[in-house]
């Protein structure tokens, strides 16, 4: 069983997928390489190992072993920025194949994650306004995101976003996610007295999708 598969299994009943896929795998190593953590760790690099070079360059005899063995573990830690962005870099692979995403008629389903993946699901209901994000990288491989800002805030008082990265269809999901969003708030907005008995609003099945 897929991913997608096993995300498409937890979809609530009543609920009709409108859309199902992956980020671009091309596209989504190259912004897991060219992200801004590159220059840091290439400053921070060149500068250490330049350093350790000068220090072991100007040390002979018994006090070079000495100086390694100081050395290497303590530029084993001080490089932490580097290997953290090759963690980053080589892990990239692990973490499109745990990336998936689903858009139903009432939420929006993302399942991220490394070694393991975690789904979230976030209902329209919830959402705030929707965004198209095109970076350098995904206008090279003709891909888009689409940013979904919800109405809750983090700890440090900034809006919760769902991502639905590097995609393909970009536009076709924007415009849906859009309709729904828009619909649905606006059916949430005025309930009671104006909901007559056969109501048209994001209770029933959209008919366009």
């Amino acid at each position: 069983m897929t991913l997608l598969d096993e995300l498409e299994r937890i979809v609530g009943v009543g609920e009709h997928v409108i859309y199902r896929g992956k980020p671009d795998k091309k596209c989504f190593i190259y912004e897991s390489i060219f992200n801004p953590m590159l220059p840091i760790a290439l400053i921070w690099g060149i500068l250490d190992f330049g350093f350790m070079f000068g220090a072991t360059s100007a040390t002979s005899g018994a006090g070079f072993s000495g100086m390694l063995m100081f050395l290497i573990p303590f530029f084993a830690l001080h490089l932490m920025p580097v290997w953290i962005y090759l963690g980053g870099v080589l892990l990239s692979a692990a973490r499109h194949r745990n990336t998936a995403y689903i858009v139903t008629d009432q939420a929006i389903y993302v399942a991220k994650g490394v070694f393991s993946h975690t789904i979230t699901r976030k209902p329209f209901a919830e959402l705030s306004y929707i965004n198209i994000h095109r970076g350098v990288f995904d206008r090279m491989f003709g891909v888009g995101d689409v940013i979904a800002t919800t109405n809750q805030r983090d700890s440090n008082g900034h809006p919760i976003c769902v991502r639905i990265e590097s995609i393909v269809e970009y536009l076709e999901v924007y415009e849906k996610v859009k309709k729904l969003q828009t619909d649905i708030y606006a059916d949430t907005m005025y309930p009671n007295d104006l909901r007559p008995e056969e109501n048209h609003g994001y209770n029933t099945q959209y008919k366009g999708f």
